[in-house]
């Protein structure tokens, strides 16, 4: 709607809200930084000048530039709800974020989608959705719930959804699954962006999946992929997780010609990560640090995901545009001082301000459906060699090895001596028993185990050990609090982190989570533990959407052959 006091306080006719006096203004339409002021009114930019107001700051020479926004991102992997998550990640100049929340509603379904709109309501940050594409994301793995077309339907209506989320069934595209291609017709019907899912898709693949219409991937680990993808008309969100680090990486493909294509987003980080290091603003710092221009930087941080989901009242700083704004002393280290949401500082010497919001309440469904006393981790002892998961650092995707695995009392075992241990996915929703069992190497651990119920993407609990008696101990834990994180030796729970929004999301602020992730981070370095954040590490490990080898309730997958392989060749 017109908002016609805007148009008055612009022509100087009323008094503005806000004037931002003196401010270096990062303007991302023309590429220029610009000495001047801005006037606020009703929570938009009224005019690029100085007008009588209410209030009036002078920012002395400091810079203004449009709030971040997240072009990608999963709030449950914050492990906070999305209330805490947006009063942790405003402190960072992000005003906005793309949330696909397809880690909930592998859980809960349409009932997990509804709540994250809901829990997102009337926070300081833009909180907007994608509705999931692939719920189960795929057939190999038994998830809480479906998300069919016409599920998914009514909310393509919402006005904060804008768009269809990652389509990672990419085979489903190629091949030309009917249900897959209903989805992504019903986002293009209703106007919304089709955002894909595609790691390392090239040649005539890649065209039949971007001949579908699927636009954007952020999935790219090399230049080539990336610069092949950007070549065929694919915008790229190059990403910077806990788990995937792919900034340093795609940083050199940034020229002035394809800038306008690229975006950054966050996917996965982990509270630690998002407290003590930030979110989009370290990803502009260090674009800035390695030689992209400021502006151009702060651009794919901004304009550019707001015009590729149509936010068209986001993403810069003109007349009529949303007053979302921060405040920095420089444009080198990007030390974020002051954030404005809607003409409102809501960050004040990079502190929050008090909010008048109240967290939303859970849900109240239960999320855990396992019999704790019939689980059973034994591996039967098998001829020639065993399929290894093999971690690879700092990346969501891993290895597959094979190699010999100890073997007494016709049992297959864990042999940290040698990093090989047990590794098992029970599934948690529907009551199967399904226990998928096989073995990684790359955690490190000489003794005890780790759990949890963050599993992407369907979610069911994953634990990886030493000995079956701690396994059994680690995922009872988990159970027994409604799902979370847990670690446990000498058959007794030592640390835990209690999730209990679908076993995924905590509706305690961040810092809190925080304390317990240290308190099992430090645990989980004394039972050996060598992965930067073990958890992390382990929540990919059920993903069989990507490459190479990883497990499900159902058994080892090869993800290349999408399919299950036996856990000896």
């Amino acid at each position: 709607m017109i908002d016609d006091q805007v148009i008055a306080a612009a022509r100087g006719d009323i008094p503005c809200d806000l004037v931002l006096k003196n401010a270096q203004i990062v303007n991302v339409f023309s590429g220029e930084i610009q000495k001047g002021h801005v006037a606020v009114h009703g929570g938009k930019v009224a005019a690029l000048d100085s007008r009588d107001a209410k209030i009036t700051i002078d920012l002395q020479g400091r810079f203004l530039t449009p709030g971040l926004i997240d072009a990608h991102v999963h709030i449950e992997s914050s492990m906070v709800s999305p209330y805490q998550y947006a009063r942790t990640v405003i402190l960072h100049g992000t005003t906005a974020v793309i949330a696909d929340p397809h880690e909930i509603a592998n859980v809960m379904g349409v009932d997990g989608v509804s709540y994250m709109l809901q829990a997102a309501e009337g926070a300081p940050v833009g909180i907007f959705y994608a509705v999931p594409s692939c719920v189960p994301a795929t057939h190999l793995e038994t998830a809480g719930a479906s998300l069919e077309t016409k599920d998914i339907l009514p909310f393509l209506e919402h006005p904060k959804i804008v768009g269809l989320a990652e389509m990672m069934n990419f085979p489903g595209v190629i091949h030309r699954d009917p249900e897959v291609l209903a989805k992504m017709n019903a986002a293009k019907s209703h106007g919304k962006t089709v955002d894909g899912h595609a790691p390392g898709l090239s040649g005539a693949d890649l065209q039949a999946y971007l001949a579908a219409g699927a636009a954007s991937d952020h999935e790219c680990t090399t230049p080539e992929e990336a610069l092949e993808k950007l070549a065929s008309g694919m915008r790229i969100m190059i990403r910077q997780g806990t788990g995937a680090k792919n900034l340093n990486d795609l940083l050199p493909i940034v020229t002035e010609q394809n800038s306008r294509r690229i975006m950054f987003c966050s996917d996965d980080r982990h509270p630690h990560d998002l407290l003590e290091k930030g979110h989009i603003n370290i990803m502009v710092a260090r674009c800035i640090r390695q030689g992209v221009d400021p502006v151009t930087a702060i651009r794919m941080a901004s304009l550019n995901t707001a015009e590729y989901f149509g936010l068209r009242d986001r993403g810069g700083i003109a007349p009529g545009m949303r007053a979302d704004f921060l405040v920095t002393p420089d444009l080198v280290d990007f030390h974020v001082q002051d954030v404005y949401s809607a003409g409102v500082k809501v960050v004040e010497d990079g502190c929050s301000l008090p909010s008048p919001m109240d967290p939303p309440p859970r849900p109240q469904t239960s999320s855990m459906n396992v019999n704790v006393d019939s689980l059973n981790f034994t591996i039967k002892a098998g001829s020639g060699k065993a399929r290894i998961i093999k971690l690879v650092p700092g990346q969501v995707v891993t290895a597959a090895m094979t190699g010999d695995v100890l073997q007494k009392n016709c049992e297959a075992l864990s042999d940290p001596a040698v990093d090989i241990l047990k590794i098992a996915v029970v599934e948690r929703h529907k009551g199967t028993g399904n226990i998928g069992l096989g073995f990684v190497s790359g955690f490190g651990l000489q003794k005890g185990a780790l759990a949890s119920s963050v599993a992407h993407d369907s979610h069911n609990i994953i634990v990886v050990g030493v000995d079956d008696a701690d396994m059994k101990a680690a995922v009872k834990a988990v159970a027994d609090m409604g799902g979370g994180l847990a670690a446990a030796a000498g058959g007794k729970t030592l640390s835990v982190c209690p999730l209990p929004i679908a076993g995924l999301m905590s509706d305690l602020p961040m810092e809190q989570v925080r304390h317990s992730l240290d308190a099992l981070m430090k645990t989980a370095g004394e039972l050996g533990a060598k992965a930067e954040d073990p958890f992390m590490s382990l929540s990919f490990l059920a993903l069989p959407v990507i490459p190479e080898l990883k497990i499900t309730d159902k058994g080892l997958v090869d993800v290349n052959l999408f399919n299950f392989v036996s856990l000896f060749e």
